[in-house]
């Protein structure tokens, strides 16, 4: 089954991006078919429920989300919110999500908004019948340092996030009994 894993902090010092990129390894080196997106090397548009639609940028990601049976996300979590530029992601390649398993690795600057990403999670789950995995990963910035994931517990609860992702994937959720 092929797993993309895209980073959507624009942050050019991001933290989800080193959730993210974890999660990506340990994919890899686990053998599985695994590509990985970061939405700051690639230019999308703003959602203008018009001309968006047609970039050539928006296609390719669209074309990537497509292919994808399990789709892991970095977030950043701003506002008791996922990033807008994971939200505009969503907007501007729609039904690509549709009957996906998708998982979030969360990266906040404090412990109070880990069920922050619900919202965003639900909008997957009615709209486009994802599977959300059920185990997240968050973080607040005292795991980090610097460049580096620096607690080696998170290190570990991505390896789990990434076992269960695993073992979901694939999981037929538009089956009917």
């Amino acid at each position: 089954m092929p797993y993309l894993v895209i980073s959507t902090s624009l942050n050019p010092e991001s933290k989800s991006y080193l959730l993210a990129r974890e999660a990506f390894q340990q994919l890899s080196d686990g053998g599985h078919e695994v590509e990985f997106l970061d939405l700051r090397k690639v230019k999308l548009p703003l959602c203008d429920g018009a001309d968006c639609y047609s970039r050539p940028n928006v296609a390719k990601v669209r074309a990537k989300i497509e292919k994808a049976t399990c789709i892991l996300v970095g977030v950043p979590i701003y506002n008791y919110d996922c990033g807008a530029a994971a939200k505009n992601l969503v907007e501007l390649t729609g039904r690509a999500w549709a009957d996906k398993t998708v998982g979030f690795l969360c990266a906040a600057g404090g412990r109070s908004s880990y069920m922050s990403v619900m919202s965003f999670a639900n909008s997957l789950m009615l709209d486009f019948r994802c599977l959300v995995i059920p185990r997240f990963v968050y973080a607040d910035k005292s795991a980090f340092d610097a460049n580096t994931i620096a607690d080696n517990t998170l290190v570990e609860r991505v390896g789990e996030f990434v076992a269960k992702a695993v073992t979901l994937d694939g999981v037929n959720i538009t089956k009917k009994p």
